[in-house]
């Protein structure tokens, strides 16, 4: 970053001589930085890219640091990327709004089914209860099939979020912040750190790892909030901030 340097005015002789004197080491001591560069914004407490815990959609949306268009919608969230990061994927989307289409309507038809007759009914009865009691089989397994669909789908829309970073939101405002790949916590822990490294920065903090295999420790000054980190084998393959309470819809 370049020093501001301030010279009071002279006049005449005065001055040209003040800068004959000194023109020498001003042009020697700006020219380090000159080259220098600021340091890399830190994805933490802060937010990143302007973008903070709990910050209203359409305030981030203002300005511009997020596409304008949601990747995914699923449950009731919207999940952006960052400008300049992956657009939506149409047939990805219609795929996860007929996934959870579906699982609504086999679930809610699940839960209506009434109670088979009770002992002692008649020939007739049974006979319609046998029936009916194979079909309800049929419909608990759809159901149940489409119901691990659509967390299929969760995962997919979860696993692209991470790793190519944005913000989703819910009710309540940004409830997730996905750091880019080259973006690292204020500790140095970003993509490609090691396990070991990982464990290093945040053991002494509480790390641990959460219900969704997730690595997990609470971010400073943000109640309620966590850094979710994944891992493939060895290396961390993504960071985020969440807050594992807040509802999408």
């Amino acid at each position: 970053m370049h020093k501001t340097r301030t010279f009071r005015r002279f006049s005449g002789v005065a001055f040209t001589a003040a800068v004959v004197l000194i023109g020498g080491t001003a042009c020697s001591s700006a020219s380090p930085d000159a080259g220098a560069s600021a340091a890399p914004e830190s994805f933490g407490p802060a937010g990143y890219r302007g973008l903070t815990p709990g910050m209203a959609k359409g305030a981030a949306l203002a300005d511009g640091k997020l596409a304008t268009a949601p990747t995914s919608t699923l449950d009731g969230c919207a999940d952006f990327s960052y400008a300049g990061g992956p657009a939506p994927d149409p047939a990805r989307m219609k795929a996860e709004a007929d996934a959870e289409t579906k699982a609504k309507e086999l679930n809610k038809k699940a839960d209506e089914l009434q109670a088979d007759p009770k002992p002692g009914a008649s020939a007739e009865e049974s006979a319609k209860a046998a029936e009916k009691s194979a079909n309800d089989t049929r419909l608990f397994a759809d159901a149940a099939q489409a119901s691990a669909d659509l967390a299929g789908k969760r995962e997919e829309r979860d696993k692209a979020f991470v790793a190519a970073g944005g913000a989703s939101f819910g009710k309540d405002g940004l409830r997730e912040l996905a750091a880019p790949a080259d973006a690292k916590t204020a500790e140095g822990i970003g993509a490609g750190s090691s396990l070991a490294e990982l464990k290093a920065a945040y053991d002494a903090k509480g790390l641990k790892v959460g219900d969704n295999g997730r690595f997990q420790v609470s971010v400073d000054g943000k109640p309620g909030w966590v850094y979710e980190f994944t891992v493939d084998g060895e290396k961390v393959g993504s960071v985020s901030m969440i807050d594992p309470k807040s509802k999408c819809a």
